[in-house]
């Protein structure tokens, strides 16, 4: 049986409690006499309201009993709710006797404004709660002795509780004691480790740990403090209690109309067909749900179901049937264990159209960096890409969809795209090898005829150029950037060379050739190498067919 949950101002309450003990326990200075008394003030209106909600509840459970025909187990389910009321209440009481008697010896109240005088008192609130020298006959000590005593009852009531509505054993909340020693207690001392947060703590009793030398308006608080959670204990089992006694029937307070159409996409001249119902929820009634096996948030009696829906066997209209399955579960009105609903969903998932914008979509170019946008409309602004492919690698871009394909040989690339971590689909492209470049010769500025040839003694100079294919250029511009890296140059007459010469950049100076030139020569070009500099600037040699420049020197 799980416990109620503290509400916000609780767990607030409880935090500045220990944020308060922890600055007291450094000797901070006076001001914080103010926030403790802020502190008891707020803790005290809890108390009072946790007592009359109590009451409330135990009305309740004693009206059911009675509309019920008393039967058995429910007396004694409500004979229970009773004993605990009763004993929170004499505890809290016996507590409130101690702080009264601490503010009367330590001065009463100030009759204008009924505040506290005596709120940095230490010595005579200490002198009440631990008594003189070592007899421990202060209040403290028989405090500490109800307080853990209250606690042993608490958990057997709540292991009562437990098998009257059907939870195992398991499931039973244990309660912690309420007065520890400074050896067990996590706020002076590491539980784990046994190191002291607080020096000296370890070898205290539970009276000198809390109450030594300790502000009057401290040892008030503090005191508050165990009222509070006193209270809180009990309304946690009273709330389980009602369940055994039927206060926890299934009454609904919100009804409302419901419609379950078979879908809500339809194309015009088609039907449209839905369910029309009432369904009815509760703020009392607090079902568990899940989904998939895992426990879902319920919020007014309602859960929200949430998930991205996966890819799946798509059949030729793109369209895959696919069903989710969810359980609620409430406990019966008799509070004898639980009743639990199935619920099996079933939903179509439509494939979603992967568009491509490319300057050519349609084939990817080899060892190339391929930019591409690939877009899914149908996701909109949820749309949150992912890629991965085979036969290639992927660079994602700096825009959402933007990604660089790099072919690695393959004859195919297979790019995967995912959004949000689902997959959304494949898309296959065919990998073309980059086209060779045109090797052309450049005399006097312009590309030399081979046919007519030049003058003698021929041109000054001769560079070469590799030109890319026009359409690869236009596709893709920074993989386009071919030069001529080695190339031989040689001056022939008839079959024997005069002059030859190596080259190892675009353009080679010929005026040696010119010197010794005359008609019926010829200037013979052998290409040895041609490079490509990538998207990423990087030199590739391209294997080039067997390259020959033949340029006759004419009168």
């Amino acid at each position: 049986m799980a416990g109620g949950k503290e509400t916000p101002r609780q767990k607030l309450i409880g935090m500045m409690y220990l944020v308060l003990l922890a600055l007291l326990a450094l000797q901070v200075g006076a001001e914080i006499m103010v926030k403790f008394s802020q502190l008891n003030t707020s803790l005290g209106i809890f108390v009072n309201e946790s007592q009359e909600k109590s009451e409330a509840i135990l009305s309740n459970i004693a009206t059911k009993v009675a509309e019920r025909g008393n039967k058995p187990k429910e007396v004694k389910a409500l004979e229970e709710a009773q004993g605990l009321h009763e004993k929170s209440s004499n505890l809290i009481a016996e507590i409130e006797k101690i702080k009264q008697e601490l503010i009367e010896v330590t001065g009463g109240r100030n009759p204008e404004n009924n505040s506290i005088i005596g709120v940095k008192d230490t010595d005579k609130s200490s002198l009440l709660l631990l008594g003189q020298g070592d007899k421990k006959d202060g209040a403290a000590y028989k405090l500490e002795k109800d307080l853990n005593e209250y606690i042993d009852y608490l958990n057997v009531v709540a292991g009562h509780v437990a098998e009257a509505v059907g939870d195992s054993a398991g499931a039973v909340k244990k309660y912690p004691k309420l007065a520890l020693a400074g050896k067990d207690d996590p706020i002076f001392v590491d539980q784990n480790s046994g190191k002291e947060l607080i020096e000296g703590a370890k070898t205290k009793d539970f009276a000198h740990l809390n109450f030594d030398h300790t502000p009057m308006i401290a040892s008030l608080a503090f005191l508050t403090e165990k009222q509070a959670k006193v209270a809180t204990y009990e309304g946690e089992i009273l709330e389980q209690l009602k369940a055994v006694v039927g206060a926890a029937d299934f009454k609904f307070d919100k009804v409302f109309a419901m419609v379950r159409p078979e879908s809500k996409v339809i194309a015009a001249g088609t039907e449209y067909k839905a369910e029309m119902f009432i369904s009815a929820s509760s703020d009392k009634i607090q079902p568990k749900m899940t989904f998939g096996g895992r426990s879902i948030n319920v919020i007014g009696g309602m859960g929200k179901v949430k998930f991205k829906a996966s890819a799946g066997n798509y059949d030729k209209e793109g369209k895959a049937q696919k069903s989710w399955t969810g359980t609620i579960t409430i406990k019966k009105p008799t509070g004898s264990g639980d009743t639990t609903f199935k619920v099996v969903e079933k939903y179509t998932v439509t494939k979603p159209v992967i568009q491509v914008q490319s300057a050519s979509v349609s084939a990817l170019y080899n060892n190339c960096g391929n930019e591409l946008n690939i877009q899914v409309p149908a996701l909109g602004s949820l749309y949150d890409p992912s890629f991965s492919a085979t036969g290639g690698t992927v660079q994602k871009g700096a825009k959402k969809g933007l990604v660089t394909i790099i072919p690695n040989g393959a004859r195919k690339v297979a790019i995967t795209v995912n959004s949000g971590g689902a997959k959304i689909g494949t898309e296959t492209f065919k990998v073309r090898q980059v086209p060779k470049p045109t090797i052309v010769a450049y005399g006097k500025g312009k590309p030399v005829d081979q046919k007519k040839g030049m003058k003698a003694p021929g041109p000054r100079s001769i560079k070469m150029k590799a030109i890319a294919d026009a359409s690869f250029k236009e596709f893709l511009p920074k993989d386009a950037r071919f030069r001529v890296s080695e190339w031989e140059v040689m001056l022939v007459r008839g079959k024997r060379p005069l002059s030859k010469k190596k080259v190892t950049s675009s353009t080679a100076n010929l005026s040696a050739f010119a010197a010794k030139a005359r008609p019926g020569d010829r200037i013979l070009i052998d290409v040895k190498e041609v490079k490509r500099k990538n998207y990423l600037n990087k030199d590739e040699v391209v294997k080039i067919p067997t390259t020959i420049i033949n340029i006759p020197l004419t009168d």
